[in-house]
């Protein structure tokens, strides 16, 4: 079983910037990719970020580049993924999830493991 806990959500202004951290717990992460993803009300959930195991691997929405930086910290037992938002924008509002993956794909489909989410709210 795994679980992924997502925090540091808040409310910011157009401009700032927040970090989020998904703690992975429950089982070994060797050789897991983590992803971030996104969804704003009424809308899809989109891929914002993914990083490999190694985390030579990092793969962004053309979106966020530039402005999103995903990194990790891990070992076998204890996981832990960051995403470092600046230059927030009112667009990026919306509910964040981490994810688990075999790859850093921007495929939500190959991800099995989903946290609950945190909510970014960037106001104008």
């Amino acid at each position: 079983q795994v679980q992924l806990v997502e925090s540091g959500g808040g409310l910011v202004q157009a401009g700032g910037s927040l970090r989020l951290s998904c703690a992975a717990s429950g089982r070994s992460f060797s050789s897991s990719a983590m992803g971030w993803f996104r969804q704003a009300p009424g809308k899809e959930r989109d891929f914002v970020a993914a990083i490999s195991w190694s985390g030579v691997i990092r793969n962004y929405a053309d979106s966020v580049k530039g402005r999103f930086t995903i990194s990790s910290s891990r070992d076998n037992t204890k996981n832990t993924v960051y995403l470092q938002m600046n230059s927030l924008k009112p667009e990026d509002t919306a509910v964040y999830f981490c994810a688990r993956s075999s790859a850093p794909t921007p495929n939500a489909d190959r991800y099995d493991s989903w946290g609950q989410g945190t909510q970014v709210t960037v106001s104008s």
